[in-house]
């Protein structure tokens, strides 16, 4: 058989990458015969620059950069021999590099810095993964980082690019925001919030970032006011564009410098080499940490079933927990270990666990 191994990854527990190797190695300890390839997979977000990495010829950049609580770490990001960089926001801007969570002063800034270092190396298109942001500035600190300035109502400059500085924002200066590379920019969604409103970035995606009932207020008024800023500098994006409130309003801010938008999963199982292989396949394994309704609404892995039901592929779900059936079949790993506490414990050992039941089956 010839088998593909494409999950995203577990939440909390293992990478897709390393999920990927667990169920094959699991399989290949049942049926040491068949062809197992591992695609991990991603939906835009965290882990999106190895789920492509892996599938090609690609460079790795490690450069430092401001993190989201404004200390300096290292990030990476790609480019090939095309020119094509890729640069994932979690990398600098993530929820996970937080000490504690903190959505009115986390910065987006160390992702504009790294989109300038990938300029500055002379790329020819980017490709930006956003998902798992720490702050909802509206991507003031990215664009900053990029050449914008920005100005306070007595003229003065704003250097504290965050989330809690947008209300001093009277107006910007963009004659030195620096032109996205001559090949475009794209950025990786997974969500159609619009900039603000009721389901809008601040109150879609403040609760996961600490942010209370008023906090979220009080981050949507500052996102409204963050737009008529920049469109009264002369920024046409239109901040109710689908995706304008991914990453804490960093789509917008992209969009004002020229991005469009495509869909994270699509994008990864096209440039990972997924979707070509699902129709040479004899069985495509995904999974992710909880299989659910909102999976099969536009989840990674409910593309990945819907690309293998059109190629007429059989396909199975690996989760950590089962809550909706699947189309085929479907591997828990809490049932495999006989409790939540147990599964989380040794998720990897369970992986491995699930690729080898599900290799015991009759095919």
């Amino acid at each position: 058989m010839r088998v593909l191994v494409a999950p995203d990854s577990f939440k909390g527990s293992a990478s897709a990458s390393d999920a990927a190797r667990a169920v094959a190695a699991g399989w290949r300890s049942a049926r040491p015969h068949d062809t197992v390839i591992e695609l991990p997979q991603a939906d835009g977000g965290e882990g999106t620059l190895d789920a492509i990495a892996a599938a090609g010829s690609w460079r790795s950049h490690r450069v430092r950069v401001t993190g989201p609580d404004r200390r300096s770490l290292y990030a990476r990001w790609i480019c090939n021999e095309n020119g094509s960089a890729v640069v994932e926001l979690a990398e600098s801007s993530g929820i996970t590099l937080m000490p504690a969570l903190s959505p009115v002063t986390a910065t987006s800034r160390g992702t504009g810095e790294m989109l300038e270092r990938a300029l500055d190396s002379g790329v020819h298109d980017v490709q930006i993964a956003l998902g798992g942001s720490a702050g909802t500035d509206g991507g003031f600190g990215l664009l900053c980082a990029l050449g914008l300035r920005a100005f306070d109502s007595r003229g003065r400059l704003l250097d504290d690019a965050t989330a809690g500085a947008l209300d001093a924002v009277a107006t910007v200066d963009a004659t030195g925001l620096r032109p996205p590379p001559v090949g475009g920019v794209v950025a990786l969604v997974d969500t159609t919030a619009p900039l603000f409103g009721p389901h809008g970035a601040a109150h879609v995606f403040g609760p996961q970032k600490g942010a209370g009932p008023a906090v979220r207020r009080y981050l949507d008024d500052r996102l409204r006011h963050w737009s008529d800023v920049l469109a009264a500098a002369g920024f046409t994006a239109d901040p109710s564009t689908p995706g304008a409130g991914a990453a804490g309003g960093v789509g917008y801010a992209l969009l004002c410098w020229g991005a469009r938008f495509t869909s994270g999963a699509d994008h990864v199982m096209r440039r990972s080499g997924l979707r070509d292989r699902i129709p040479g396949a004899d069985l495509v394994l995904t999974g992710e940490g909880r299989f659910d309704d909102t999976s099969l609404n536009g989840k990674l892995v409910g593309r990945v079933l819907q690309e293998c039901e059109s190629a007429g592929t059989p396909a199975m779900v690996i989760a950590g927990q089962v809550g909706v059936d699947a189309p085929g079949h479907a591997v828990s790993l809490v049932d495999l270990a006989g409790t939540v506490d147990a599964a989380l414990a040794e998720p990897l050992r369970w992986l491995r666990e699930a690729g080898a039941a599900s290799a015991r089956r009759e095919y």
